[in-house]
C-alpha cells in the first residue's frame, strides 16, 4: 500500500513540478491574445473569381498562339460566364486539328461545337481547385508580407476548412493603415510591349483598330503619380512577371530619387533577355496592378535585373519592394472586418480577467470548505493543482490566452469542483447506507467515475469544433477549455483519490472521515 501510494505521490509532484518550471514567469512564458496586447484584427475574404479569370484569359490567349502557328480560322472570342469563352468562326473542316490543340493544351477545359462556335469551359473540380489554390496562396503571400515588416507572433490561419476568408490577428501594430495598404495591394508585376500609345482617350488610342479592342490586346492607363498618365494598348499577357522575380528592394536612380531595382530567376532571367532581345527599340511598359509605373525604350538585351522609375517617396518604395519580394496575390482581397485594439484597452481587459478569476476561485473555495468541512481542503487542492497544471500545459504548447481564454478558465474551476462534488456526494451515499469510511471512499470515487468521464468528453468535443471551426478568441477559449478539463479529471479523480488514501492510510484515520 505504502509503495504505491509513494509512485503515485512521486507523479503528482514531478507534474506539478514541471508544469510549474515551464510556466515560470508567467508573464514571459504564456502568450496573449490580440484582445489582451493589444494590435490589429482583420477578415478578409479572398476574391478566388480572379483567379478563374487569370486561368480564362491565359487559356485565351494560348488557344489564339496555337491558331495562329497552325494557320486556323477564326473570327473573334467572347468571354461567356465565369470560367467560359467561346471561339466564333472557325473552319468546320478545320475540327480534326483544332481537336488536336484541345486534347495537348486544354486538358482541363470541356469543349463542345455549335455550328463554327467553339466552346470552352472549365471543368466543376478544377474551379474547386483553382479556389482553393487561390487562398492557400493568398495566405501564404500575406504571411510572407506580414513576416517581412517583422510583426512578432502574428496568426494568419482559414476560416473553416474550405471557406474563402482568412483571419488575421497581427499584435503590437503601431501604423494599422500601412498594414492594411501592404496586405491588400495585389502586387502583380508585369513587362508588355507597348503597341499603341500615349493616348489622351481611349477612343483616339483604338482610331486604328476601328474603335474595338483586339481580343489579345487591352487597355491600361499610366498612373497619374508615377507617369504622364494616358492611355495604352498592351498585350492582355504577359511573357515576363513578378512569378520570376528573385529578389527586389529599394535603391536610387542615377538622379539620386527613390526607386525599386529587381534582379530576376534563372528561368525569368531566360525570358527577359529573349523579350528585350526581339524588340530592341520598342517600348516596353512596366504594369503594376494593372496600371503603367513606366514606359521605357528597350535599348540593348536585358537578362538578369532592372530598375524601375517613378515619383517614388522612399516610403512608397520600401512598400513595393517588400510587396514584390513577397509574392503577387492569386486575387484581390476585401476587408470583410476590422478591429484595432490599443495596448491600454488590453491591459485593463488583463487585469479585469485576473480579478474575476481569483475571485471565482476564492469563492468556489470558501463554499466547499465551508459544505464539505475537512474534505473541501481536498477538492481546494486539486483545484489549485488545476490550475498549475492548465498554465504549464498553456505554457509548453505555446497557446495564446484570450479575454474568452480566461472565461474558459472560470469554467474549467466550476466543472472541476463539480468533479469534486459528484464524487464527495456519492461518499455520503456510500456512508449512509453503513459501509466503512475505505469502502465509501472507494465506491464513491468508483460510481462517480463514469458521469466524470462523460460528462467532460462531450465538452471536450464540443472544444474540439469551437476550435476547428472558430476564429481567434474562440480558438482561444476552446484551447482552455480543453486543457483546462482534461487537468481537471486528472485532479479531480486522481489527485483527489490520493489525498484521500494518504490521510486515511493510518489505522486510527481509517474510521474518521469529515463530509
Amino acid at each position: 500500500m505504502k509503495k504505491r501510494l509513494n509512485w503515485k505521490i512521486g507523479l503528482v509532484l514531478f507534474i506539478v513540478g514541471l508544469c510549474l518550471y515551464v510556466s515560470y514567469p508567467p508573464q514571459e512564458k504564456i502568450k496573449l491574445g490580440l484582445d489582451l496586447k493589444g494590435g490589429m484584427h482583420l477578415v478578409l475574404k479572398v476574391m478566388s473569381d480572379d483567379a478563374l479569370n487569370i486561368e480564362t484569359d491565359q487559356a485565351i490567349t494560348t488557344l489564339q498562339q496555337q491558331f495562329k502557328k497552325k494557320n486556323l480560322q477564326y473570327e473573334d472570342v467572347k468571354k461567356e460566364k465565369l470560367g467560359e469563352f467561346t471561339l466564333q468562326g472557325i473552319n468546320p473542316t478545320q475540327k480534326e486539328e483544332i481537336q488536336t490543340i484541345l486534347n495537348n493544351y486544354f486538358k482541363d477545359w470541356e469543349s463542345s461545337y455549335s455550328g463554327d462556335k467553339l466552346s470552352l469551359s472549365l471543368k466543376s473540380k478544377v474551379k474547386t481547385y483553382l479556389r482553393n489554390q487561390a487562398v492557400k496562396q493568398a495566405r501564404q503571400t500575406i504571411r510572407n508580407r506580414v513576416d517581412e515588416l517583422g510583426l512578432t507572433e502574428p496568426t494568419i490561419q482559414r476560416q473553416g476548412i474550405a471557406g474563402e476568408r482568412i483571419i488575421v490577428e497581427l499584435p503590437g501594430v503601431e501604423n494599422p493603415q500601412k498594414v492594411k495598404d501592404i496586405l491588400k495591394t495585389t502586387a502583380l508585376l508585369e513587362f508588355k510591349l507597348v503597341q499603341a500609345g500615349p493616348a489622351s482617350s481611349k477612343e483616339e488610342l483604338l482610331k486604328q483598330h476601328g474603335g474595338e479592342v483586339p481580343p489579345d490586346m487591352e487597355i491600361l492607363r499610366g498612373d497619374p503619380q508615377m507617369t504622364e498618365g494616358g492611355y495604352y494598348l498592351v498585350p492582355r499577357v504577359s511573357p515576363v512577371t513578378g512569378k520570376d522575380l528573385r529578389n527586389a528592394r529599394r535603391t536610387t536612380d542615377q538622379w539620386n530619387s527613390p526607386a525599386v531595382s529587381f534582379s530576376f530567376d534563372s528561368d525569368g532571367a531566360q525570358k527577359f533577355y529573349q523579350l528585350t532581345s526581339e524588340n530592341i527599340g520598342e517600348p516596353l511598359a512596366i504594369v503594376l496592378d494593372n496600371k503603367i509605373q513606366e514606359v521605357a525604350t528597350i535599348e540593348d538585351r536585358i537578362r538578369e535585373s532592372g530598375i524601375i522609375h517613378g515619383n517614388f517617396t522612399v516610403e512608397s518604395a520600401e512598400s513595393i519592394a517588400l510587396v514584390l519580394r513577397s509574392g503577387a496575390l492569386p486575387a484581390s482581397i476585401k476587408y470583410l472586418e476590422e478591429r484595432t485594439i490599443g495596448p491600454s484597452l488590453g491591459a485593463d481587459s488583463i487585469r479585469k480577467g485576473v480579478s474575476a478569476t481569483v475571485i471565482a476561485l476564492l469563492l468556489v473555495m470558501l463554499f466547499m470548505v465551508f459544505y464539505y468541512k475537512i474534505s473541501g481542503i481536498n477538492a481546494v487542492v486539486a483545484l489549485i493543482l488545476n490550475i498549475i497544471i492548465l498554465m504549464g500545459a498553456l505554457s509548453y504548447f505555446n497557446a495564446t490566452l484570450t479575454l474568452p481564454g480566461i472565461a474558459g478558465i472560470i469554467l474549467t474551476i466550476g466543472m472541476a469542483v463539480d468533479a469534486n462534488v459528484l464524487v464527495f456526494e456519492r461518499i455520503r451515499e456510500e456512508l449512509a447506507s453503513g459501509k466503512s469510511v475505505i469502502s465509501s471512499i472507494s465506491g464513491g470515487f468508483s460510481r462517480a467515475f463514469k458521469t466524470i468521464l462523460d460528462a467532460n468528453v462531450t465538452t471536450i468535443i464540443a472544444a474540439i469544433f469551437l476550435f476547428q471551426f472558430g476564429t481567434g478568441p474562440i480558438r482561444g477559449f476552446a484551447v482552455t477549455l480543453i486543457i483546462g478539463i482534461t487537468a481537471s479529471i486528472f485532479t479531480a479523480v486522481f489527485v483527489s483519490r490520493l489525498i484521500f488514501d494518504t490521510t486515511h492510510s493510518k489505522p486510527k484515520k481509517r474510521d474518521k472521515l469529515s463530509i
